[in-house]
């Protein structure tokens, strides 16, 4: 997630963005590294911390991700990308309220952002907040209606909430966006299962042929 970068010196500018592209390639801990030397040179350098904490949360790595976006916070309160980035860790915890708090603060400051609403109402719904969770997921799919993983969170809410039709059409959506898409096969295997046992009480999933 992209915000306006405080002006920095551009070699300063050149480690960010080698970062970034290592991160992409999956290097993570190259891009750890390189962004540590940031640090050195640049103390108080947001981005820097805040790209720490998202390379630590590709690999699962949340206490030491944590502390690298505690110190963004503290640098920066009003970075969205932090509070995004830390509601997002906080939902991997399963702190479903504390990943709400943070979730809106990232919205206030950085509205109609299709991947936070992603991450809010999906936090929303896990703290059982549901209706306001599907609602905020479809606002996410309306801003970006071709992200086969904002369909397929949106798809699971709508399953569990035994709003079968709704997550049959959804899940369809998401493998016609990409065919390689497991997840969303397996949760259509399932809705057929569902369909095959409880006939009566999923009228609205048709029997794929």
């Amino acid at each position: 997630m992209k915000q306006d970068m405080p002006q920095y010196d551009d070699y300063i500018l050149e480690m960010l963005e080698q970062a970034e592209d290592l991160k992409f390639e999956g290097k993570f801990n190259e891009a750890i590294e390189l962004l540590q030397k940031v640090i050195v040179s640049e103390p108080n350098c947001t981005e820097a911390y805040e790209e720490i904490g998202d390379n630590y949360l590709s690999i699962r790595e949340l206490k030491k991700a944590e502390k690298a976006l505690r110190q963004a916070l503290k640098i920066n309160p009003e970075s969205a990308n932090a509070h995004y980035l830390m509601g997002f860790l906080l939902s991997l915890e399963e702190k479903w309220d504390k990943s709400v708090k943070e979730l809106e603060k990232a919205d206030q400051m950085f509205p109609n952002h299709p991947e936070i609403l992603r991450c809010l109402g999906w936090s929303f719904y896990n703290a059982n907040r549901k209706s306001q969770g599907i609602a905020v997921l479809e606002r996410s799919v309306a801003l970006n209606p071709n992200d086969p993983n904002i369909l397929c969170d949106l798809g699971v809410c709508y399953m569990n909430s035994t709003q079968y039709e709704k997550a049959q059409k959804t899940f369809h959506q998401v493998v016609k966006l990409d065919p390689s898409f497991e997840q969303a096969q397996e949760y259509l295997k399932i809705l057929k299962s569902l369909a095959k046992v409880y006939p009566t009480n999923n009228p609205g999933v048709k029997q794929d042929s």
